[in-house]
C-alpha cells in the first residue's frame, strides 16, 4: 500500500522538502559575463526562488553564481544550478557554497535550515 504523503502513489503526490523562508531582496545572477539584477522570492537549506529577470534566456542545468544582499551586512555569494524555469520564476539548486559563507547562510536561515515541509508538484 502506498501512502500519498511521503511521495508515493496517488496522482499529485505530496513531497518534503526543506522549508523555504520567504524574504524579499536584491540578487545579481551572473555567467559568463552576462548579469541580470532580480528579487528573491524566497530561500531554503538547498536552493532559491529568483524572479525571472525580462529578456532573461537560460535553462535548467546552467550554472550561475548569485550575490545576495541582505541588509547592510550580509553578502552571500555562492554558485547554484537552474533547477526549474517558469515564466515568472527561476528556481536554483545550490551547487556551491563557499565555506565562510555556510554559517551566514545558516544563521539567516535560522529554524527554516532544520525544517522540512510538504508539497506538490503541480
Amino acid at each position: 500500500m502506498m501512502n500519498e504523503k511521503n511521495g508515493q502513489g496517488g496522482d499529485d503526490p505530496e513531497q518534503l522538502r526543506p522549508a523555504r523562508m520567504q524574504i524579499e531582496t536584491t540578487v545579481l545572477m551572473s555567467r559568463h559575463g552576462e548579469s541580470h539584477p532580480t528579487e528573491l522570492v524566497d530561500i531554503s537549506a538547498t536552493g532559491a526562488l529568483l524572479r525571472r529577470p525580462l529578456g532573461w534566456s537560460g535553462e535548467p542545468g546552467q550554472s550561475w553564481i548569485l550575490d545576495m544582499i541582505f541588509g547592510h551586512d550580509l553578502h552571500i555569494h555562492l554558485e547554484a544550478m537552474v533547477a526549474r524555469v517558469s515564466d515568472h520564476h527561476i528556481g536554483f539548486s545550490y551547487s556551491r557554497i563557499p565555506e565562510d559563507k555556510q554559517v551566514p547562510l545558516w544563521n539567516l536561515l535560522g529554524g527554516y535550515a532544520d525544517i522540512l515541509e510538504y508539497w506538490k508538484d503541480s
